[in-house]
């Protein structure tokens, strides 16, 4: 039974640790997805289904993992995809993870939902930094957030736009999961059970939603789930239209994330965006649509190098992002892929779950006779029919 993160050796390990660290209402925000989570596991299964053709005598002695996305460089092929409320897994939240990103060169993404202002992320954190931008009904909130992060120099941003509303997230109605955390008799029980997170939680400083508590309640006042939140709060009319003036204010490098279609990969091209992230949300939102990586190759023969393509989603293995590599993604991004991570052990956590991945893609690379990731192509897979 895992009881230390030094035991940890891969994605399943930290899942399992987190599990027993975290009481059960927050461990299945985490874990869970929408509906009968069909997606959720697809966004994996689909990397199983297809090998990979190693090439062998071929001398590897050096290896270069670097790559450049939306005009940074990062030592690694993949960085920690915004996510929400991370001081709510361990106190180290968002500073833990943008350290430890740091640590090994890559980037960082901040959501708007964070628990750690832009202003102190901008202060702690040098690395490449990424803000998720959910689209609010209150304009005065978009352009505070896109002043923000113009002031405390945050390097890119990325539109969230597939959240027009709230995914049905079956377990979190199961749990009582909301913002702030709601006390039922059902939840103290899981809370007492985990002495080490309540005590962080009683004791350590209150989390709130940093970039939004000026303009709502909802999630740090006033309590909501994830799902409500996002339908009541969140902009349901959203178009290209307004990601072109978002893109117009912003004038830096812009990413759409939530992108799983051609057609809207080439209007992410038509709107100025410097970046897609073929996303499904971890199939938080619409379950039973494709997942990343069965449409990366679709899209990216269509796009070819007009825009930086990124598949996010599903990644466990470093097996997993040399294969998105092959079929044409510039880098991959996750975010339970450090979640557990930093569930089971604070920033400590993350570098070592970013240290596993770096091992295994080098690792790998070598294995596939690769010395850099341009090397990778097509001709590295084949799919199992």
């Amino acid at each position: 039974m895992l009881t230390s993160i030094d035991n940890c050796r891969n994605f399943e390990d930290f899942r399992k640790l987190a599990k027993r660290r975290l009481p059960s209402p927050v461990f299945h925000y985490i874990d869970g997805a929408a509906d009968d989570e069909v997606t959720y596991r697809r966004n994996t299964e689909a990397y199983n289904q297809c090998d990979l053709i190693p090439n062998v005598l071929r001398g590897v002695k050096e290896i270069d993992m670097s790559t450049s996305i939306m005009g940074q460089k990062i030592e690694m092929p993949i960085y920690c995809a915004p996510t929400a409320l991370q001081r709510v897994f361990h106190p180290d939240g968002e500073i833990g993870v943008g350290l430890a990103a740091e640590k090994f060169k890559t980037m960082f993404g901040v959501s708007s939902l964070g628990t750690a202002s832009i202003e102190e992320v901008s202060k702690r954190i040098s690395t490449p930094k990424l803000f998720q931008l959910y689209v609010h009904k209150d304009d005065g909130l978009n352009n505070y957030l896109i002043d923000q992060c113009k002031e405390h120099d945050f390097d890119t941003m990325a539109v969230t736009v597939d959240t027009s509303v709230g995914g049905n997230r079956e377990r979190d109605l199961y749990t009582g999961f909301t913002i702030p955390l709601s006390l039922s008799l059902k939840s103290i029980i899981s809370f007492a059970t985990h002495p080490t997170w309540a005590f962080n939680y009683l004791t350590k400083p209150k989390w709130e939603l940093s970039n939004l508590n000026k303009y709502v309640t909802e999630g740090t006042n006033l309590m909501t789930s994830i799902g409500d939140y996002f339908t009541k709060m969140l902009d349901n009319s959203l178009t290209w239209k307004k990601i072109e003036e978002i893109n117009s204010k912003w004038g830096r490098p812009l990413a759409i994330k939530g992108v799983m279609s051609v057609e809207d990969a080439k209007k992410a091209i038509d709107v100025g965006a410097s970046a897609i992230m073929i996303s499904n949300h971890g199939g938080r939102q619409l379950d039973g649509s494709r997942s990343p990586f069965d449409q990366l190759e679709e899209i990216v023969n269509a796009v070819g190098d007009k825009i930086d393509v990124i598949c996010e989603g599903g990644i466990k293995r470093g097996t997993h992002i040399l294969k998105a590599l092959s079929l044409g993604a510039k880098a991959c991004s996750g975010g339970r892929m450090y979640l557990y991570a930093l569930a089971a052990g604070g920033q400590k956590g993350v570098e070592m779950a970013l240290n596993n991945l770096k091992k295994e893609i080098e690792r790998d690379m070598i294995l596939m006779g690769v010395s850099n990731i341009s090397e990778l192509s097509k001709k590295n897979l084949r799919f199992r029919s």
